[in-house]
């Protein structure tokens, strides 16, 4: 049990304050370009940035997206964030609960539902996990947290650099089917390597309504297990670092297959990255590192000040497209340009 909670500890650590970003790769926002529209006719007041997801309105379209669990910093981590979640309307993602699946008394890290009962909840557990796992096992982990869908992460990058990863991740399609067939909500996730068109194809085929892109350009889970990695792996880990569809271009490739819900997450760190993100057709934009860092230095004031900046960008960026709400953001004039461009032309 010890080791788990130092793992988790150690990511935080990274997260926090290591050199866990990519280094070259970035996010391509900034080859996004939304049209400026000098003559708004709107108020700023009147801005309307709600959005429904998953059955519940969320207040602005903002995922304080999963990052922990299983350490009692972790716990105290994600009362914080989650109380701000419900406070300002936003989801709440938790971080992968295979700890308090191995060790239940871990149970309490995970729980925010008392400083968070109304707030869009995301469970999360990696498909290997799943796989494994009983659908009673899985259904349990769900309704003890109290999630309003489960993410299922994808990281085989990740767990490539792990000396203790899985390297076996066959069977992954036939986890999802079995998933829905027990009348889970699920969201396919990856994380910081994004989605192809080609994955979301294949998962939208078998019904999947929600993905969450986790895309490059932002933190390098490749990089933070390198940190953590023995001799040999870490130099798999440095050949890998850039590993990654961005984030801008996973949005852009995943929008055309018709997903109830998208998550823009991976290197978001502005509200105009998710006006951004929105245009390209996400439907909400999910933020960790940042928020995190905000939390840890400044406290829960600091963590608020953070969110209130990322609101103020967006409703910004909404104003000068005469956006008046995020349908007409997602309709909104862009120009895309540079590397974006490129992948949105070679990758599809």
């Amino acid at each position: 049990m010890a080791d788990i909670s130092r793992r988790k500890d150690d990511h935080l650590d990274l997260a926090t304050s290591g050199d866990v970003a990519f280094k070259q790769t970035t996010t391509l926002f900034e080859h996004v370009r939304l049209l400026h529209d000098a003559l708004p006719e709107l108020a700023v007041d009147e801005l309307d940035t709600s959005v429904e997801l998953m059955g519940k309105r969320l207040r602005a379209p903002i995922l304080i997206a999963g990052m922990t669990g299983g350490s009692d910093r972790a716990e105290r981590i994600n009362k914080e964030l989650a109380s701000i979640a419900e406070e300002r309307g936003y989801a709440f993602g938790l971080g992968s609960q295979r700890a308090m699946h191995k060790h239940p008394t871990k149970s309490r890290t995970y729980a925010v539902r008392d400083v968070a009962p109304s707030a869009l909840l995301l469970g999360n557990l990696g498909m290997v996990q799943a796989a494994q796992m009983s659908n009673d096992e899985v259904r349990k982990l769900v309704d003890a947290v109290g999630a309003d869908a489960l993410c299922v992460h994808l990281n085989p990058a990740m767990e490539l650099i792990q000396d203790e990863g899985d390297r076996d991740f066959r069977g992954g399609l036939q986890t999802l089917e079995r998933l829905l067939r027990l009348g889970l909500r699920v969201v396919v996730k990856e994380t910081g390597c994004g989605l192809s068109g080609h994955v979301a194809a294949r998962v939208r085929a078998l019904g999947i309504e929600y993905v969450d892109v986790s895309g490059a350009g932002g933190t390098s889970w490749v990089a933070v297990e390198t940190h953590r990695a023995s001799e040999q792996r870490r130099s798999l880990g440095e050949a890998f670092w850039e590993w990654g569809i961005p984030t801008a271009a996973s949005v852009a490739l995943c929008a055309p297959h018709g997903f109830l819900g998208i998550f823009a997450t991976g290197g978001i760190s502005s509200g105009l990255d998710i006006a951004k993100a929105i245009a390209l057709g996400a439907s909400a934009g999910g933020i960790a590192r940042r928020a995190l860092q905000a939390v840890e230095a400044g406290g829960r004031a600091g963590g608020v000040a953070f969110f209130e900046r990322i609101e103020t960008e967006l409703r910004s960026a909404m104003l000068l497209t005469g956006s008046r709400n995020l349908k007409v953001l997602a309709q909104a004039p862009r120009i895309i340009t540079g590397e974006l461009a490129q992948w949105l032309a070679l990758a599809r």
